[in-house]
């Protein structure tokens, strides 16, 4: 069992800028795909942007050119840096890890960001 651990959410006003983090346990973090999704009220869980064990990341069309997501294996983290954030970015962020080899898939308990002047 993998535990994630999102923190950095927040209220932010419109253009401002947040960083948030997911720590994960264990020692196989370098082994999996990570990922945040968000979920705003009355709407599906959508995915954000993810980041494979290579270091490829993905994006969401809404958040390309604004949104990073770098991780840091010896820390055993992945980070969302959220540039230029709009109203319509508020939700519930959550991070996700997904392990292949055993197709296992775990995800944190989530994280508020607010946009709002």
């Amino acid at each position: 069992q993998v535990q994630l651990v999102e923190s950095g959410g927040g209220l932010v006003q419109p253009g401002g800028s947040l960083r948030l983090s997911c720590a994960a346990s264990g020692s196989i973090f370098r082994l999996y795909a990570m990922g945040w999704y968000r979920q705003a009220p009355g709407k599906q869980r959508d995915m954000v942007a993810t980041i494979s064990i290579g270091d490829s990341p993905n994006y969401a069309d809404p958040v390309k050119g604004r949104f990073t997501i770098p991780r840091d294996n010896a820390k055993n983290t992945v980070y969302l840096q959220m540039n230029s954030l709009k109203p319509e970015d508020a939700a519930v962020y959550y991070c996700n890890a997904y392990y292949s080899v055993a197709k296992l898939k775990w995800w944190g308990r989530g994280t508020q960001v607010t946009v709002s002047s």
